[in-house]
């Protein structure tokens, strides 16, 4: 997994621009202070810095040199700010490249694998095999699930069920925590039901129950995501 920080205050984009750099098995930390944002920089590893410039307190350009004395760290500026002499400055204090706001996600996906590439943070097989997408990507917002790039056929307690477990992503979950927590499944629904809706999602994974790649099987407990 890439771990990303980034150093963003509009918060609306950055969750936007996390959403979907998750989808390629990206973990987006994202912190809105930029004091706080170097703060985060000293207690936890990060492969790659995603910084905007206007930020409150401290210009990001300033954030940008600060980060550059102490971290040696791909950074990439994600800016409204489109003027020429901002741009140098930011790549003569250290950034690695600089991306004027609005872009397409898929642009700043391919920035950071390039610029991953160039610091040889991590080999080209290994990014290739790391930066993809994975089988299923789930959105909430249109309530569904894509496998392999198409949408599955789920009832509503089939999506209920498996969009719980995609979110618990490596979380042993019980089948009393999902009958209690998915809308679609009555409070009075068994432990039996749950495995017979377990088994028709497998079914429209093409998955086999004794050697599972998605849903395991967690004996005595309940189930668990992976992918």
């Amino acid at each position: 997994m890439i771990n990303v920080l980034m150093i963003e205050d509009d918060l609306e984009l950055a969750e936007i621009l996390s959403e979907y750099l998750e989808k390629f098995d990206m973990k987006v930390k994202i912190v809105d202070d930029p004091y706080m944002g170097l703060s985060t920089l000293n207690i936890e590893r990060f492969d790659l810095i995603i910084l905007d410039l206007t930020l409150p307190g401290i210009d990001g350009l300033e954030v940008c040199k600060e980060i550059r004395k102490e971290h040696d760290i791909p950074i990439i500026i994600s800016s409204a700010r489109h003027d020429l002499t901002d741009k140098v400055t930011a790549l003569d204090n250290g950034a690695d490249d600089y991306l004027p706001k609005p872009y397409n996600p898929r642009e700043l996906l391919a920035r950071i694998k390039s610029l991953l590439r160039r610091h040889n943070k991590i080999t080209t097989n290994k990014l290739d095999e790391i930066i993809k997408e994975n089988d299923l990507v789930l959105d909430e917002k249109s309530m569904s699930i894509k496998f392999k790039g198409k949408e599955l056929s789920l009832t509503n307690a089939e999506y209920g069920i498996l969009s719980y477990l995609m979110k618990k992503n490596g979380g042993v979950v019980s089948r009393e925590e999902l009958i209690y927590n998915v809308d679609a499944i009555s409070e009075e629904t068994t432990n039996k039901s749950i495995d017979v809706i377990i088994g028709r999602i497998r079914t429209k994974l093409g998955e086999d129950s004794k050697n599972p790649k998605y849903i395991h099987s967690v004996r005595g407990v309940g189930y668990k995501f992976k992918q």
